[in-house]
């Protein structure tokens, strides 16, 4: 299984950027997909997580009513919306999943990972 992210960038504060995880399975492959994020410093956190099959997706509430997660299963790709976008939002985003069910927000529970891309907020 190969995750591979794409879309990040250097931004200005109240900008938006849509970040893009291509997959090399079919998404119905897993129970979850995850986009996490990792600031300078900090602990890799869950920002939003979408279920492939029932569509019903979460947010973390820093995120919430800003971002966005979306499949598109035809694509084998799940993506992110990031809009109003804030400094501490700056950090290495990761697109993860999961083949089994958990609380959908600890890391330690994806089994595959993304390379990560680069969001920089300024």
């Amino acid at each position: 299984v190969q995750l591979v992210e794409s879309g990040g960038g250097s931004v200005q504060a109240g900008g938006s950027l849509r970040l893009s995880c291509a997959a090399s399975v079919y998404l119905a492959s897993f129970d979850c997909m995850g986009w996490f994020r990792q600031g300078p410093g900090k602990e890799r956190e869950g920002v939003a997580n979408i279920n492939p099959g029932s569509g019903i997706a979460n947010y973390t509430d820093s995120v919430q009513g800003r971002f966005t997660i979306s499949q598109d299963s035809a694509k084998n790709t799940v993506y992110l919306q990031m809009n109003s976008l804030k400094p501490e939002d700056t950090g290495l985003s990761y697109c993860a999943a999961e083949d089994s069910a958990g609380t959908k927000w600890s890391a330690a529970e994806y089994v595959y990972w993304g390379q990560g891309t680069q969001v920089t907020v300024s």
